[in-house]
């Protein structure tokens, strides 16, 4: 693990300081953690989009327009 030093907003740290004693922990284990989870959730809508990109689709138009939603809607006949 390295250290690393922050500049953080009054505000910003007065909540951080707050938010890591109501979970029983340091400000900069709060920090690391958070950080961790945002970096998790990053990769995860990257890999998510990536695998969306690069997915074969069955809804390819063939040079037809696609029907319009009232056209489809059962309750619409």
């Amino acid at each position: 693990m390295k250290n690393v030093t922050i500049t953080v907003d009054d505000a910003a740290l007065e909540w951080t300081r707050i938010e890591a004693a109501r979970r029983n922990t340091s400000v900069s284990r709060l920090v690391g953690e958070m950080l961790a989870e945002k970096m998790q959730r990053t990769d995860a809508y990257q890999r998510a989009m990536h695998d969306w990109q690069n997915k074969e689709r069955l809804w390819v138009s063939d040079g037809q327009p696609y029907p319009k939603r009232v056209d489809l809607d059962e309750r619409g006949a």
